[in-house]
């Protein structure tokens, strides 16, 4: 649908209704996504579903693959710097599972490696401008 032209979110509005709401509440969404570059269509997808997640109040940034050096090459979450949940994918970037860790030291390590992705990544908005991929499909 995305990629023939078709632009509505309307799907998503259970999520942004949250963000929305959490963020009203004075709680923080901010997440760095690590791209490769040039974008893929997925990845063009998720930068203009961001933008709709932006306007409810999440902080989205991209960094470049290439510059995500010493940080670790899986998802993970954190909710309120000390609650650790690392995400697991098959080989198909297909989710299997959540995992909560407990261990103190890996939290601490985690809230550092998101502290250094936020400072070398770029806002959703400069990002998209920067990269996004023009042609006569839209």
């Amino acid at each position: 649908m995305f990629l023939a032209g078709e632009r509505d979110a309307s799907y998503h509005e259970g999520w942004l209704s949250m963000v929305r709401q959490a963020a009203d509440e004075g709680r923080r969404f901010s997440r760095v996504r690590v791209v490769s570059l040039p974008p893929t269509d997925y990845t063009r997808f998720g930068m203009w579903l961001s933008g709709y997640t932006c306007q409810a109040g999440d902080d989205i940034r991209y960094l470049a693959r290439e510059q995500a050096a010493g940080l670790p090459d899986y998802d993970y979450w954190l909710f309120d710097s000390h609650r650790l949940l690392k995400m697991n994918f098959n080989d198909d970037d297909q989710f299997i599972r959540g995992e909560f860790i407990e261990d103190p030291a890996e939290i601490v390590q985690h809230n550092y490696w998101r502290d250094v992705a936020q400072h070398r990544a770029v806002e959703r908005d400069e990002f998209v401008a920067k990269h996004e991929q023009r042609d006569d499909r839209h």
